[in-house]
C-alpha cells in the first residue's frame, strides 16, 4: 500500500486521486490518500506575501514525507520551492493542463470575451480584481492601471461564492483548476501569455518522493510525462537562477515545439507594473535546465536583477519607498 500525502482541498484531492488512478493503471500497488492540513490552509485570512508565500501549502506534507509518514506527496508544482528540502526530489509529473490564467466574472454577468481589448473595455477604469498574486498584479497593472487588486483566499468554491456575491468585479484564477473540477463554463477568457505570463509550473501536478526510494521512483517513471517534465525543469531552473520565490513577479512558460525542442518565454515585472523585462529562447528538451538558465541570463542582462532586488527589499521591510505588499 502506497500512502499519498496531499492537502484536503477539492482540487488537491482531485490531483491525489488522479495520481492513484494512474498508478493503478500501470499495475502499481493500491494507494491510500493521507490528508494533511498545512499552515497555508490554517491561515486562510492573511495574504500569502505576509505569511511566507506558497511553500506554506507544502511544508507539512514534505515534513511527513521526510518522516516516513507517507510514501509520496502530490502537489501543484507552482506551490513548491525551487530548492527542495534535502532528501526530497520530484519523481514524476502528470501531463500539463492549460497553464494560462483565467478571467472569471460573477455568474451570468459576462459571456466569453474574444480579446484582451474586449476584456479591458468590459472591466472599465477601476474594477475590483480578486487576486493576491504579486505576479498577476504586476502584469495586470500594465493592462488596467486603475484596477483595485484585493487579495482573496480559500478554496475554489469559496472564491467563486465571494465573486457571485459581488464582493469582487472579477477574479483571476489558474485555468487548470477550473478545468480539472469541471468548471470550464466559468471561464470568460484565458489571458494570453502576451498579456499575463503564468506562474512557473502552473497547470502541472508534481509527485515528490524521498531521495533513494528507488522502488517508488521506478514505479512513478511509468506515469511520468516527459514533455511536461522538461517544461517544468526549464521553468524551475529559470526561477532558481533568478533567485526568485513564490511571491516574486516572475512569469514563465515553456512550450514543447517540433517534438524534441522547448520554447521558453519569461517576464519579470516591477510590482507597480511600470517596468517589464522579457526574455525568450529555444533549445533541446533534454537540455531544459540549461535553457532556463539561458533565459534567466537574458533577463538579468536587461535589468531583472534590479527589479527583483527591489522586490526583496520591499518584502523584508527595508524598502526605501515604504509601503507593504
Amino acid at each position: 500500500m502506497l500512502r499519498i500525502g496531499t492537502r484536503g482541498s477539492q482540487l488537491a484531492l482531485w490531483q491525489a486521486n488522479t495520481v492513484a488512478a494512474r498508478i493503478a493503471e500501470v499495475g502499481g500497488p493500491p494507494c491510500s490518500i493521507v490528508t494533511i492540513k498545512t499552515s497555508g490552509d490554517r491561515l486562510q485570512e492573511a495574504p500569502l506575501s505576509e505569511i511566507g508565500g506558497k511553500r506554506l501549502f507544502v511544508k507539512e506534507i514534505e515534513d511527513a514525507l521526510l518522516g516516513g509518514e507517507i510514501d509520496l506527496a502530490v502537489h501543484s508544482s507552482k506551490d513548491m520551492s525551487v530548492v527542495l528540502p534535502e532528501g526530497l526530489r520530484i519523481a514524476a509529473v502528470l501531463p500539463r493542463e492549460d497553464p494560462l490564467d483565467a478571467i472569471v466574472f460573477p455568474i451570468t454577468a459576462v459571456a466569453a470575451l474574444p480579446s484582451v481589448d474586449h476584456l479591458v473595455a468590459e472591466l472599465g477604469h477601476s474594477p475590483v480584481v480578486g487576486t493576491g498574486s504579486v505576479r498577476r498584479i504586476a502584469q495586470l497593472k500594465r493592462l488596467i492601471p486603475g484596477a483595485q487588486f484585493t487579495p482573496i483566499r480559500g478554496n475554489l468554491d469559496t472564491r467563486l461564492r465571494k465573486l457571485d456575491r459581488r464582493e469582487y468585479d472579477v477574479l483571476v484564477l489558474a485555468a487548470a483548476g477550473l478545468l480539472r473540477l469541471g468548471l470550464a463554463a466559468r471561464i470568460s477568457m484565458r489571458l494570453p501569455a502576451t498579456a499575463c505570463l503564468p506562474a512557473p509550473g502552473q497547470g502541472t501536478v508534481a509527485i515528490e518522493i524521498r531521495e533513494g526510494d528507488e522502488e517508488v521512483l521506478r514505479l512513478l517513471a511509468r506515469i511520468d510525462d516527459p514533455q511536461t517534465a522538461a517544461a517544468l525543469s526549464a521553468e524551475r531552473a529559470l526561477v532558481a537562477a533568478l533567485g526568485g520565490g513564490c511571491q516574486t513577479p516572475i512569469g514563465a512558460l515553456a512550450t514543447p515545439i517540433d517534438g524534441d525542442e522547448l520554447e521558453l518565454i519569461a517576464v519579470v515585472v516591477s510590482p507597480d507594473g511600470s517596468h517589464a523585462v522579457r526574455g525568450e529562447a529555444r533549445g533541446p528538451a533534454d537540455q531544459a535546465a540549461e535553457l532556463g538558465r539561458r533565459v534567466a541570463s537574458q533577463l538579468v542582462d536587461e535589468g531583472a536583477d534590479v527589479i527583483l532586488a527591489e522586490v526583496r527589499a520591499h518584502q523584508s521591510g527595508d524598502d526605501p519607498l515604504g509601503g507593504s505588499n
